[in-house]
């Protein structure tokens, strides 16, 4: 029989020194290169990026499909770096650096500093945080929230009821999960599993005040917000639901299949099976008290998306708050089993995926095989610039004539990449219907009689060129993305509006 060796105090604190070290220095390592890429590689913004951008320049307690927090953050961004696709997305590595600091910290006071820093590196290699370093979305700044209200949380629940460390931690979790549903309404899944454990776990009925209490000061942070949909007629909570799309056929075991094996790629094809593994074969597990805290913020959220994906449809990143906790539940799962290597090698997987998304493109071309663009996830922003440029040439030979486009997106992305800015274009909307922002904020009709260039993604049919006194084809644009796919635009000069009827 062997005896334990004890570890002594002074090797102790050296093991806990060199872990936070190891997750420090990696955690700004990747960050710091996170940066140099987005500076030395302004990839052209995506359309959504573009209308954030576009928000930005119009501080509001809400906008049409998001709450504002992300336009706040760009605007100061941009008020200090510039308006450039870097000073636009220099927040996003940046707070994921954060989001990765306070997922060490939630780890070190659940398990221990080598698990701590496990999580930290896992996290910060996630192929979907790679990929939502090099864009800004609402994303971002929700995932850190996400991260901090679950810190606070532990801590809460490690103080005495009703003592002064439990009401400022409580607080804490307020102020989070209220910033959080600033940044996206999936904030309100936090609040929601962190009721549901405090409800279904006997032991942790004991917080039911503090949970209540942080919930109440959440909705008094987000509070700004529903009163700016209550005046604009809950345009964004309408958005959200129909962006759910549960009105039509209830059943798309396609779309769930895709949803589900998207996650592969989100969390990494090692980390997704553990996850699963950990569900279905080693479900006892998850009874083990941090194992099910975990679980309870990760499992929930996953599962509703899931079922959201079959019902209608899902975009991978939907789940993305997942990965919060699950990533430190697959880490100490793996880590407790002696599985780090399971570790390592999907470290390296990430590592390797985000090298091959941002040089297989350039290295492809060079060789004179272009890389097709279902391989390419950075397809969707590439050629936004060379449309803008192309357009803004025609605009300035045509002093006096407004832009219109028929395409959320089209406008969106042109509004930044068009010299001067044209922030007096127009969407075209015969329906009168508000499904974005431009259309809440456009109406036409106010501008009959006056001259247009229209660019959009297809020739246009009788119906539209009917309502202009004379249409000319002017140019047909191609954008070439691989060999066999190129967006296509056509352009028009519409003269004499007169008006949608």
């Amino acid at each position: 029989m062997k005896t334990a060796v004890p570890v002594s105090a002074p090797a102790a604190l050296d093991a806990e020194q060199r872990y936070r070290r190891i997750a420090a220095f990696t955690l700004l390592g990747v960050t710091l290169v996170r940066l140099f890429w987005l500076a030395g590689n302004p990839i052209d913004l995506y359309p959504d990026e573009a209308q954030y951008w576009l928000w930005s320049l119009h501080p509001a307690l809400g906008y049409f499909s998001k709450p504002p927090l992300t336009p706040w953050i760009i605007r100061a961004t941009t008020a200090a770096f510039g308006a450039d696709e870097f000073g636009i997305r220099i927040a996003s590595p940046v707070l994921h650096f954060l989001t990765g600091l306070v997922i060490f910290a939630t780890a070190r006071r659940l398990y221990d500093a080598r698990i701590a820093c496990w999580s930290a590196v896992v996290y910060v290699t996630l192929p979907a945080v790679s990929l939502s370093a090099a864009i800004i979305s609402t994303d971002v700044p929700l995932l850190l929230c996400w991260a901090m209200a679950l810190y606070a949380f532990v801590r809460a629940r490690e103080e005495r009821v009703g003592s002064a460390a439990w009401r400022r931690w409580w607080l804490a979790v307020g102020a989070a999960a209220g910033f959080g549903l600033l940044a996206k309404y999936a904030m309100a899944y936090w609040l929601l599993s962190a009721l549901l454990l405090v409800l279904a776990v006997p032991g942790e009925r004991r917080q039911l005040p503090g949970i209540l209490g942080a919930s109440a000061l959440a909705v008094l942070v987000y509070l700004p917000n529903f009163w700016w949909n209550w005046t604009h007629g809950f345009v964004s909570y309408r958005h959200t639901e129909a962006n759910a799309n549960l009105t039509g056929s209830l059943i798309h075991p396609g779309h769930f299949l895709e949803f589900f094996s998207s996650q592969f790629g989100v969390f990494g094809p090692i980390l997704f099976a553990a996850l699963l593994a950990l569900v279905i074969l080693r479900p006892r597990r998850l009874a083990e008290p941090r194992a099910r805290l975990l679980a309870i913020f990760a499992l929930p959220s996953l599962a509703m998306m899931l079922v959201v994906s079959f019902l209608s449809r899902a975009h991978p990143n939907w789940a993305a708050p997942t990965y919060v906790s699950a990533t430190i539940l697959v880490v100490a799962f793996l880590a407790e089993k002696g599985r780090t290597l399971l570790l390592a090698a999907s470290i390296g997987i990430h590592v390797a995926a985000a090298i091959f998304v941002v040089e297989a493109p350039a290295a492809s071309a060079a060789l004179g095989h272009p890389l097709p663009a279902r391989f390419d996830l950075l397809h969707r922003v590439r050629g936004w610039h060379t449309l803008g440029r192309s357009v803004g040439d025609m605009l300035l030979r045509r002093p006096g004539v407004i832009l219109l486009a028929d395409s959320r997106e089209t406008l969106a992305a042109l509004i930044y990449y068009v010299r001067p800015h044209p922030f007096d274009a127009a969407i075209w909307n015969p329906g009168g219907g508000v499904r974005n922002g431009f259309e809440m904020t456009t109406d036409l009709n106010r501008l009959v009689g006056r001259d247009f260039l229209f660019v959009s993604e297809s020739e246009l049919p009788p119906q539209v060129t009917s309502r202009f006194a004379a249409v000319t084809a002017v140019s047909h644009i191609t954008i070439p993305l691989d060999p066999d796919f190129a967006r296509r635009y056509f352009l028009y000069d519409a003269k004499g509006f007169k008006g949608y009827r």
